[in-house]
Parts: C-alpha cells; structure tokens; sequence
C-alpha cells in the first residue's frame, strides 16, 4: 500500500508554528481575543461587577498521522487553534440579588437591540432567572428545590458564569491555573494583571464572579486538503 506523504503525514513542529504563525492565523486570533475580551468588559460596563482580573489560553494543535482504525478527525487537518478567556470580577455579597438583577437586564437589552456593542450577555429574565433574583433578594426560595444546594451557576451560549456562595459562606472561585505554556505562535498564556489574585479581589471586595468564555469551534484550522477556516 502506497501512502501519499501530505495525507499521511503528521504535522512537523516546524510547519505548525508556520502555519500558526500566518497572517490569517494572526488576524483570526486578534479578531477571537477582541471579541472576548469585549464580552468580558460588557459585563463590566453593564452591571456592578468589576473587572478585576482576565486569562487568555490560546492553543494550536498539529494533526496526526493517517488513522486506519481509531478515527477521532485529528488526521484530517494540519492545525486547528482555539482559545478561551476566563473574566475574574468582585463584587458586593450583600448585594449580589441586585448584581443577577442587572445582569438579566443587561441580556434581555441586547435580546431586544440585536447588533449593539452590548449584545453578549445571553443571560435574560426567563421563568428560573426571576426566581433565583428573588431568592438572593429573599423574596422567595430557592428555585432548585428546597433542599438543594445554593444556585452558583449561569450557562448559556458558551458562556458559564459562576460565583461565590453567600450563605454557607465557603469561597467557590479558586486561582487560575497556568495549563498552557507561553510559546507564542503555537501556544499563550497571559494573566492580566500578572499580580492580582482571586485571594485579592475577594479580600477587596467580598465575592468573586468568574466568567468562562469557550466559543464553539476553532478560530483557525487548516485541513490536509488545502482548505482553511477562520472564526
């Protein structure tokens, strides 16, 4: 049996950080971290949370070799790079059913003015919102049932937002870790700022929100057949 070397082949390091390095690669990276790094500064913007702390992890991953038997797609591409951004904000405890409050109102503005700067917080005034504003406003109870536990947590969209419980008092956000080596183009890790700490922020200001950006797919991907995608 005869192989063709470029459909066989796994990609070289050298080709990847090429491949990682081209000026598509380039502007699609620049193009995903300023749309995420938006998002993160929305919620800053919008409500009362403030931004205290931002991680990029942004990856390149080479593709493999021919697989005959256990396919998982990574032979059908030379890269594929994606990237992720984790939004660290402190707020105030005793005020933390108003700070949901206008998070929701935030989303269900830009649910209603598609198109403007503001529209990335997915996050609206549905049925269970309502109900988990009126619990941390103790207006009513917990909306997950009376015997579970403490609501921490939002997901939608590829967004996860998650905080600190206020009642049982037991921090929930812990410390960024690394994961990721700075080895620009194939692969970064920034924390900005280098010095700050969720220990910090939660000393300064009572309660830690994290915010988890994972967009679907990969910002940049070049297939073994020649064809390039960019996000």
């Amino acid at each position: 049996m005869i192989l063709s070397a470029c459909s066989s082949s796994a990609t070289s390091p050298k080709e990847m950080r090429k491949l990682a390095g081209s000026s598509q690669a380039v502007q699609a990276r620049q193009k995903t971290e300023k749309r995420l790094r938006d998002v993160a500064q929305a919620y800053a913007d919008h409500t009362p949370l403030a931004l205290r702390l931002v991680v990029v992890r942004d990856t390149c991953q080479g593709g493999a070799a021919k697989q005959w038997f256990f396919q998982d797609g990574s032979d059908t591409y030379k890269i594929k790079c994606s990237m992720r951004i984790t939004a660290y904000y402190g707020a105030n405890p005793q005020r933390i059913g108003d700070v949901l409050d206008s998070i929701l109102t935030a989303g269900d503005h830009d649910q209603t003015q598609p198109g403007l700067p503001g529209d990335v917080i997915p996050f609206t005034h549905d049925d269970y919102h309502r109900k988990l504003v009126d619990y941390y406003q103790a207006h009513g109870p917990n909306p997950s049932g009376p015997h579970a536990q403490e609501p921490t947590q939002l997901f939608r969209s590829g967004q996860t937002l998650t905080w600190d419980p206020v009642h049982d008092h037991t921090p929930l956000i812990e410390e960024p870790t690394g994961g990721v080596d700075n080895d620009p183009p194939l692969t970064r890790f920034l924390r900005e700022p280098e010095s700050e700490t969720v220990s910090d922020i939660r000393k300064q200001c009572g309660m830690v929100f994290r915010l988890e950006l994972s967009p679907p797919g990969d910002y940049y991907k070049v297939f073994k057949n020649g064809q390039t995608v960019t996000n």
